[in-house]
């Protein structure tokens, strides 16, 4: 009886990997496939689609300050990530409470074609 056990909990554990490994192919060929990418190798769409923040595009559409329809560059989105709890404390610290302006790009990732407000009033 144990040694079933143990062969049902290492099956068990097996198709566990298994299911992980199909659940990550499926979302990257969801990612791959559902974003146009630009002449720069860019993807680029709408963050309502992605599974995951892994998933969503390079370039994420959104709509600037003067309603200007474009494209934010995730990594300016994201902004600067801490490493340690202190310089999360100290980045939460500098921030204006009227938040901060990032470019909006056309979709080649290039053209500044307006303004985005993060955070703030």
């Amino acid at each position: 009886m144990i040694s079933v056990v143990l062969m049902i909990s290492v099956s068990s554990g097996s198709g566990l990997s298994q299911y992980t490994n199909v659940k990550n192919t499926l979302n990257q060929i969801h990612f791959t496939s559902l974003y146009p990418k630009n002449k720069n190798g860019q993807t680029y769409g709408s963050a309502a689609y992605a599974t995951s923040p892994e998933t969503e595009p390079d370039l994420i559409l959104a709509t600037g300050v003067d309603g200007t329809e474009g494209y934010l560059l995730k990594k300016d989105m994201d902004g600067e990530q801490p490493k340690t709890p202190e310089e999360a404390i100290a980045i939460q610290n500098s921030r204006s409470p009227d938040g901060r302006d990032i470019p909006l790009y056309d979709k080649d990732g290039e053209t500044a074609i307006g303004v985005f407000r993060v955070g703030g009033k």
